[in-house]
């Protein structure tokens, strides 16, 4: 398979299903959601409108949103390497119940740990553990919404212990189980989306304040995210309402002010709300490490229960998680991407 550039936008990734662009083939596939159907970049079927694609990473992506491949182009075939990641994830779903090493998943498909590493990361954007906790979480969340017993859908979904579980479940439910099993029952929650540098940013606030707000480059599958997670709320668009603080937001996008004065109603541990109160203390322009925020919070040997409470922040960069770095300096992970991470802190230190 002949490499190329991984486009680093939609738009560009649009302009190369436009060009019917061979080169782009398994780099990325684009669903139409009119159809149902997902195409490789180079298909020569009629182009839809833009408004009616989507654009995935991975067949494998396409194919869990519910999206079928096309006859034409067959995006699944003649691909071995997404072949191979397939087969892992596979592997992975039908041994949830234990934690499997890199070098067994990489064993099972034939491929040397270094390299499967790397292009199960390329083609998923995750890295294979993190693919394993995700659909641990998965497991748990469609548990608790069967309404199981919290610890029977903590060992149905694969985890040794409630220790271990309740380490990780928290970010990534974004909330512990009980919360998470309320859904917002009783809540009333109003949203807008604007259009930034960054993609598109959805605010969510109850009679509080500010719940959630989170990045995506789909207004749909912002909202449909919004809805799983307040599953039980009243939930209604109301852009003029909002409107004053979309423009805060806004400014803090560039750089320019520090959203302190907007209340937030944030749900998470005591640990967690911790956390995020510790890192609107760090100032704008300025970063710290996870050992950094563990050791001001008194807690130097919870390096990794910090860096899971950023990863489970609701509240984009009025909560700054954006300002925590390894300790070498490395941006490391973002729940919303490194891209906008290494975007947000040079415009402020811009």
């Amino acid at each position: 398979m002949q490499l190329y550039a991984m486009p680093v936008d939609v738009n560009q990734k649009w302009s190369l299903v436009l060009a019917r662009e061979a080169k782009a083939d398994g780099r990325f596939v684009y669903a139409v959601k009119s159809t149902g159907v997902f195409c490789r970049p180079s298909c020569p079927s009629r182009r839809p409108r833009r408004e009616n694609v989507e654009f995935f990473d991975s067949p494998t992506q396409a194919q869990r949103a519910g999206y079928r491949a096309c006859n034409r182009c067959l995006p699944l075939q003649n691909n071995p390497q997404t072949q191979k990641i397939e087969a892992a994830c596979r592997y992975i779903d039908q041994n949830l119940d234990v934690t499997l090493t890199l070098t067994a998943i990489s064993r099972h498909v034939a491929t040397s740990p270094f390299h499967f590493q790397r292009l199960f990361k390329r083609v998923l954007g995750i890295s294979p553990r993190e693919y394993q906790q995700a659909r641990r979480a998965g497991k748990f969340r469609q548990a608790l919404l069967n309404d199981g017993r919290v610890t029977d859908a903590i060992y149905e979904a694969g985890y040794s212990s409630s220790s271990r579980a309740y380490e990780s479940i928290p970010a990534q439910l974004g909330m512990t189980p009980s919360a998470f099993r309320k859904k917002g029952e009783g809540e009333t929650i109003r949203y807008t989306v604007i259009t930034t540098e960054l993609g598109k940013l959805l605010m969510a606030t109850t009679v509080r304040g500010l719940c959630s707000a989170r990045f995506g480059e789909n207004e749909a599958a912002l909202l449909r995210e919004l809805k799983q997670d307040f599953a039980a709320a009243e939930i209604h668009r109301d852009d003029d309402a909002l409107q004053p603080l979309a423009a805060r937001m806004k400014e803090s996008l560039r750089g320019w002010a520090t959203p302190h004065s907007i209340p937030l109603d944030l749900r998470g541990t005591a640990f967690q709300q911790m956390v995020w109160k510790e890192l609107q203390r760090i100032p704008a322009g300025e970063t710290r490490s996870y050992t950094d925020v563990a050791k001001r919070l008194g807690r130097p040997k919870a390096v990794r229960a910090v860096a899971n409470a950023c990863a489970s922040n609701p509240v984009a960069v009025v909560v700054p998680c954006h300002r925590v770095v390894q300790k070498n300096g490395n941006l490391a992970g973002y729940r919303w991407g490194v891209e906008r991470k290494r975007a947000l802190l040079a415009n402020e230190k811009a």
